[in-house]
């Protein structure tokens, strides 16, 4: 650890014990958590974004969807609004927020997808005007301890597992370990393909799950690489000799990672998690593919990213660049995959009747 983050310590210490008391009041019964008789699963962590959450709620919508009525519900953070917004075709990020506009732009009507920073009284709204709901996704609520799920699901990035990490500022958990104790599923994210039994038992001890919690294993895939702007909709080139890539999330480096195979050079723009895109931003981005000068370059961005460009004025300055946006998706390493899959048909069939 750098010696300067030494002189953090005082601070994450007295973070985690407000965290902490916050904790004890909800054990207590000082503060309540509410349940609903409808099946409710929250996905979260405890570090600061980047482990994968908007991938497992579109690996769970498309599970679940060929069964049962589907709603997402999301703080949609960083949106200009507030209070319940249900999500419609006229919707906009600036509304809903990035992961929301995702959901609803990939599952259109299909699925039902609201915002309320207040969960509570998201889920009443939701149950007060779609009474066919089977199941509620909650996005990002691992934390959102006055709801009560059904079904909590804990992601931890496999190259930084939360219990080698620290609480901020010295590191990037935003909850103390423990916590993980109320999760029924661990899902360890961003993993190889392929796992040993070495690593699977190795990470399991570290973990040190209860006995009625699992652990699962997952990775991530990239699908091919879409046209972001009017770029007359072409693929990009086969022999690609420069990437530039540009995002707004909490972690690029396995997209990285996953690009630098695809090309000779690639040059990397990293701004803040969920970046709301300024007229230098993309001057910045013009001005690199610009100054790079080979003949078969992109541009190249997230899905998330795309959906907070997509109603931006500046996103013009991109205009006729061969600028794509690379989809991820989650994947269940194959020996967790019917496990894993069944655990959550179970939970739903098994709680959705209590309505």
């Amino acid at each position: 650890m750098r010696s300067w983050r030494i002189i953090l310590f005082p601070f994450a210490w007295l973070y985690g014990v407000v965290i902490r008391l916050r904790h004890w009041l909800f054990d207590i019964g000082i503060l309540s958590s509410e349940r609903f008789p409808i099946p409710l699963i929250a996905v979260g962590n405890l570090s600061v974004g980047g482990t994968g959450k908007t991938p497992l709620v579109e690996y769970l919508i498309k599970m679940l969807l060929p069964f049962y009525n589907v709603a997402v519900l999301s703080r949609g953070y960083k949106r200009k609004t507030s209070g319940f917004i249900k999500g419609n075709q006229f919707s906009k990020q600036t509304e809903i927020g990035d992961e929301p506009m995702q959901y609803l732009n990939k599952f259109g009507n299909k699925i039902t997808v609201a915002v309320d920073e207040k969960r509570v009284h998201g889920i009443y709204s939701l149950l007060e005007k779609n009474g066919a709901l089977d199941v509620i996704l909650l996005d990002d609520a691992f934390q959102h301890r006055y709801v009560k799920p059904g079904l909590s699901i804990l992601l931890t990035d496999y190259f930084n597992l939360y219990m080698e990490d620290h609480l901020i500022p010295v590191g990037k958990l935003r909850d103390v370990k423990t916590a993980a104790k109320r999760a029924d599923i661990i899902l360890v994210t961003k993993a190889p393909k392929v796992l040993s039994p070495i690593t699977r038992k190795r990470i399991t001890n570290l973990l040190k799950p209860t006995d009625n919690q699992r652990i699962f294993f997952s990775y991530l895939k990239y699908d091919k690489l879409m046209p972001a702007n009017n770029h007359d909709g072409q693929q990009p080139p086969e022999n690609i000799s420069t990437i530039i890539l540009f995002s707004g999330i909490a972690n690029s480096y396995p997209m990285q990672e996953y690009l630098e195979r695809k090309c000779n050079e690639m040059h990397v723009i990293d701004f803040k998690d969920h970046h709301v895109y300024r007229r230098k931003d993309m001057e910045q981005v013009r001005k690199m593919f610009d100054n790079v000068f080979t003949r078969n370059k992109i541009i190249v961005t997230t899905e998330k990213d795309v959906m907070r460009l997509k109603d931006s004025p500046y996103f013009s300055i991109l205009k006729n660049l061969p600028v794509y946006y690379l989809p991820v998706r989650m994947k269940i390493n194959k020996e967790d995959e019917y496990e894993f899959n069944k655990t959550i048909l179970n939970y739903v069939e098994q709680n959705r009747g209590n309505r």
